[in-house]
């Protein structure tokens, strides 16, 4: 079957980078990828999967981060003016986006699980003929969002696995659930997926990443490393405007207060034990330079090489932002919108993959690790499983960089997502 796989993909090539052009069209923020789970909804269908949608697929009260009833209103209304079914956008109102596709072979065999992010950035896409989407007519028809991380790629790369599975169901054994995950930017959306039992009983979790670092197409990293827990928090500090003139006295500077917040934030020592991390990536405040600032909001993070560094670093942020609320006589209100874990690929996947992979016609050079220092929501559903026995591993699939990730210029080399349907294909055949 090996010397199959890659005639398929060849064979395949067309529509896998079409449906990520496509996809890259409707780039959508997380808990608002109405267009998006509509496009692959209707390309899973006809291939065998059992297909789950709506509140199926997140528990409500797991989601972090979700947006105001007033934004997500105004994406549904975008997503129906764009040509989203009436019925079909109410399976998904408030933001219950996402697909769960569940492949019963009925023959005994392992549980096979993978994850591919849909979401997209608040980035303004590029509009230069020097970027290749916006040269070639796929630049983002939504103001204001952007697929400036791949997941257009990760989604269609789902939906070639899936075309896969279903052309060789009746040689396959066991069964396959594909996560079409929602709310990955800002590590909001995998522990609701979890937390609805899609990871129940998995033997094998298998996930990636395109980019990263530039890396010559061809090249596939066995286990990211270095994957960091991570905590976003966002704070609103609450005083009482005044005169600047007249009363500067009876007012309640919030301004200070979050200014105060933000340089002690920065100097926490950081943990003996480990690496750590934290930004302050927002800070709006103030209406008038004659005006006490009544108000003003932070968005920050921390990180931490595991959830132990990074519980001190979400402590210790905590603790300062309250410290200066009290030091300036204002209110404050923090929320938790985001949280990860921690992960590692596992050394099963790590000896696995180089000698499944040797075959695939695709794939040039297999790197053992590579660290990722950064943050993924995927590491709830690598622990879920790794905890149940489990074996998951988290893949990088190179490919030259346009620009960094999360750069309104993001963009990476096609011919990656081939790579990547042939690793997976190869692994989910062996």
């Amino acid at each position: 079957m090996r010397n199959e796989i890659d005639q398929w993909v060849k064979q395949n090539e067309l529509d896998i980078k079409t449906w990520r052009q496509e996809m890259h069209k409707i780039a959508e923020v997380g808990f608002c990828e109405y267009e998006t789970t509509y496009y692959i909804f209707r390309k899973l269908e006809g291939l065998g999967f059992t297909l789950h949608t709506g509140r199926a697929v997140m528990n409500e009260e797991a989601r972090f981060g979700v947006p105001s009833e007033k934004e997500l209103a105004q994406h549904e209304d975008r997503a129906l003016k764009n040509g989203v079914p009436t019925a079909f956008l109410e399976t998904m109102k408030n933001g219950f986006t996402g697909v769960v596709a569940v492949l019963e072979t009925e023959k005994d065999g392992p549980h096979t699980a993978m994850r591919f992010d849909i979401d997209a950035l608040p980035i303004e896409e590029e509009v230069s003929h020097a970027h290749i989407p916006a040269n070639n007519g796929f630049r983002s028809r939504n103001d204001g969002m952007m697929h400036a991380c791949g997941h257009d790629g990760h989604a269609a790369i789902g939906l070639g696995i899936a075309t896969f599975l279903s052309t060789l169901k009746e040689r396959l054994s066991g069964t396959y659930t594909l996560i079409f995950q929602p709310a990955e930017e800002g590590s909001r959306g995998a522990k609701a997926v979890v937390e609805n039992g899609w990871l129940n009983g998995v033997d094998f979790f298998l996930s990636g990443h395109l980019g990263i670092r530039s890396q010559p197409v061809g090249t596939l990293v066995s286990g990211a490393t270095n994957i960091l827990a991570t905590t976003k928090i966002d704070a609103r500090f609450t005083g009482k405007t005044a005169h600047a003139g007249m009363e500067p006295h009876k007012g309640k500077n919030a301004m200070l207060a979050a200014a105060a917040a933000v340089l002690n934030l920065h100097g926490i020592a950081p943990h003996g034990e480990g690496e750590t991390r934290l930004n302050v990536g927002r800070f709006d405040a103030g209406s008038g330079r004659n005006i006490v600032p009544g108000e003003a909001f932070l968005q920050l993070e921390t990180r931490g090489k595991s959830s132990i560094e990074n519980a001190y670093m979400k402590e210790e942020a905590i603790r300062r932002l309250e410290g200066a609320a009290y030091m300036y006589d204002v209110a404050l209100e923090y929320a938790i919108v985001g949280e990860g874990l921690a992960a590692e690929t596992d050394k099963y996947f790590l000896d696995k993959i180089p000698n499944v992979t040797q075959s695939s016609q695709f794939i040039n050079e297999v790197k053992d690790r590579m660290p990722l220092n950064g943050s993924e929501d995927v590491t709830y559903m690598m622990r879920h499983v790794q905890e149940q026995g489990g074996s998951a591993c988290y893949m990088i699939f190179g490919t030259p960089l346009a620009a960094g990730h999360h750069h309104k210029q993001f963009d990476f080399d096609e011919d990656a997502l081939l790579v990547a349907v042939s690793a997976l294909a190869h692994l989910v055949v062996e």
